[in-house]
């Protein structure tokens, strides 16, 4: 096969073309219609009673430590698998970042690990958690949020890898990701690989109409106009600024774009499900490690990972055969920054173990099946 094929790869249709050709048409680009109804049609997706749309998926972490006050007293616990930005939100508010290891099985935070963190340090001493849902598969929230109740500590669950994930609590009760049932808020990133994309953009979901009000104000420079919670009122062209906020909004042709977008999650996320399949069944009897399939839940497969003994050998392979696997996450803990806090080699041994033997390979809903077959192909060709 001649043609590369990258790690990700998303769709564009004919109508996510005319839904931003008609919003740039309308002459309403700066928060205008489309961000409300995004909003509105993102927190029915997910089941959430409240959705605000952000310039991004850093911008949706940041705003979410500063409404629940993380400040230069606060030590929140995160995974060391994780993109920068899950340990960095906590960093800007002046926080403190403590890892605890992650689960080899799920690969999402090790809820005992996080219980012997919590112990080992005097009571009160945790503010709160950023749980992510690594690869799109559903952190078990209701084990969770039990332990931080306990310990008076909040949740944010970064459900940026899982829009259309579920799982099922200790009662069978079903919860789609981002939905608030069991975290304070919950954060999505719109990249071009995620599963729905505006370019660029972030979501908060919550069902806390406090923290949706103060969100909506940081999202833009702490401004608001609303006449009941200003302390003057000039007129209608008068507005206070009343928090330090920042300009995290989302343009309204990138809001019209996920609206398109969002039309097409069902679909698209079946189709990941084929991908998955196909790969787990291919990868059987032979020396690479899939996910774990749930056995109650639904993994919403924003990567399929697998793991081998000889990564680096594979990922040459494979590049040099014109398929761009990736790896996710390099270890938070071992970037310079983080070593630079105390932070060091062995501190993580599950999460370490993982990053050496991790390989992200392509599954997007335009892969066709002659391109995996090509990838699978190559896998075993080097194993």
């Amino acid at each position: 096969m001649k043609n590369q094929i990258t790690y990700s790869n998303q769709h564009f249709t004919a109508s996510d073309i005319e839904a931003v050709k008609q919003t740039l048409q309308s002459g309403l680009l700066p928060q205008g219609l489309k961000i409300s109804e995004f909003e509105e049609k993102f927190a029915a997706y997910v089941g959430s009673r409240y959705a605000i749309a952000v310039s991004s998926g850093t911008a949706a972490l940041h705003l979410s430590a500063l409404a629940l006050g993380v400040n230069e007293d606060s030590n929140v616990i995160v995974s060391p698998i994780a993109f920068a930005s899950v340990g960095n939100c906590v960093r800007y508010c002046g926080g403190n970042v403590y890892f605890a290891d992650i689960d080899p099985e799920t690969l999402n935070l090790n809820i005992n690990a996080v219980k012997d963190l919590i112990d080992s340090k005097p009571e009160g001493f945790f503010s709160g958690i950023i749980a992510a849902d690594f690869s799109g598969r559903p952190m078990q929230l209701d084990l969770l949020r039990a332990l931080a109740e306990d310990n008076e500590m909040w949740v944010i669950e970064e459900a940026s890898h899982a829009p259309g994930g579920h799982f099922f609590d200790i009662n069978e009760k079903k919860h789609n990701c981002g939905s608030g049932y069991f975290a304070e808020l919950a954060v999505f990133s719109f990249l071009p690989e995620n599963h729905i994309t505006t370019d660029e953009g972030g979501m908060i979901t919550t069902n806390n109409t406090v923290l949706h009000e103060k969100i909506k104000m940081l999202r833009s420079h702490g401004v608001t106009k609303d006449a009941a919670l200003m302390n003057e009122n000039h007129g209608g062209w008068y507005y206070e600024m009343q928090e330090l906020g920042f300009n995290y909004r989302m343009p309204d042709i990138l809001a019209a774009l996920g609206i398109s977008q969002l039309s097409m999650a069902d679909s698209n996320m079946s189709r990941r499900q084929e991908l998955a399949l196909r790969y787990h069944k291919a990868f059987e009897g032979s020396s690479v490690i899939t996910p774990k399939p749930m056995t109650k839940g639904f993994h919403a497969y924003f990567t399929f990972i697998i793991q081998a003994e000889n990564r680096k050998g594979l990922y040459d392979h494979l590049h040099a055969n014109q398929v761009f696997a990736k790896v996710h996450y390099i270890p938070l803990h071992l970037m310079p920054y983080y070593k630079n806090l105390g932070f060091k080699q062995g501190d993580y041994p599950m999460a370490e173990a993982y990053y050496h033997k991790c390989l992200s390979l392509p599954i997007y809903p335009s892969l066709t099946n002659k391109e995996q077959e090509y990838i699978i192909e190559k896998v075993l060709e080097f194993v």
